[in-house]
C-alpha cells in the first residue's frame, strides 16, 4: 500500500485545522490506516492552487498513494477546480477521499471513477454557464455606460507553453499522459489543462 496523506485548508472563518485533524484521523483509525504526511495550511481558497500546494501535491503522490480531506472544498472553491484535481489524481491512479460528501475514488479507470468524474465535469459546466451569463450581464451594464473592457476580440493571454503546442501534440499521440506531459514540459498539470483548453487543442 503506498503512503497516506490528509490535506486541511482553513481560512480565518473556517473550522479549525483541529477539527479536520480530528475527522481524517477518527476515519483512518476506523479503517485501520495511517497517515503518513499532512499538509496544513491557513489561506483562502482565493490562492492559486500553488499557493494553496495543490501542485507540489499533484507532483508528490504517486500511483497507488491516497489522499484524503474532510471536503471538498478544502480542496478548491469551485467544482471546475476540484474537477481538474480529482481528474489529476485519478490520471496518477491516486486514490482520493473526501469524508463530508463520502466520495471515494480509487485512481482506477473503472465505471464507478467515470461516472463521477463526468459529474464533476457537468457540474463545472452548469458553473461555468453561470459565471458566463453573470460576466455578460456585467459587460452588458458596463457597455451601457461606455465603458471600453477587456482584451481585443480573440486575442489569447501569453502563455508560456506557447511555441511547444507541437512537441505537445506528439507526446499525446504516443500516449503519454498529461501529467507526464506537464512534468516534461516544465509546468503544473492544471497550466497544462488549461493550455490545451484554452488553444482548443485535443
Amino acid at each position: 500500500m503506498g503512503k497516506i496523506v490528509g490535506y486541511i485548508r482553513v481560512s480565518t472563518d473556517k473550522q479549525t485545522v483541529e477539527n479536520q485533524e480530528h475527522a481524517i484521523l477518527k476515519y483512518c483509525s476506523r479503517e485501520k490506516l495511517h497517515v503518513g504526511d499532512w499538509y496544513k495550511l491557513e489561506m483562502s481558497s482565493r490562492r492559486t492552487t500553488k499557493q494553496r500546494r495543490i501542485e507540489e501535491l499533484l507532483e508528490t503522490l504517486k500511483s497507488g498513494d491516497t489522499l484524503i480531506v474532510s471536503e471538498l472544498s478544502r480542496l478548491a472553491r469551485s467544482v471546475g477546480q476540484i474537477a481538474i484535481i480529482v481528474d489529476a489524481l485519478r490520471e496518477n491512479g491516486v486514490r482520493f477521499i473526501s469524508l463530508k460528501e463520502g466520495i471515494q475514488i480509487n485512481g482506477k479507470k473503472d465505471i464507478q471513477t467515470k461516472v463521477m468524474i463526468t459529474m464533476f465535469s457537468l457540474f463545472a459546466e452548469i458553473e461555468r454557464d453561470l459565471i458566463s451569463e453573470r460576466t455578460k450581464e456585467g459587460l452588458e451594464r458596463a457597455r451601457a455606460q461606455g465603458k471600453l473592457l477587456g482584451r481585443p476580440k480573440g486575442r489569447l493571454g501569453f502563455s508560456k507553453l506557447d511555441g511547444k503546442e507541437s512537441q505537445i501534440k506528439e507526446l499525446m499521440d504516443k500516449g503519454v499522459t498529461r501529467a507526464n506531459i506537464a512534468r516534461i514540459v516544465g509546468v503544473s498539470w492544471p497550466t497544462l489543462q488549461n493550455f490545451l483548453k484554452t488553444r482548443q487543442l485535443p
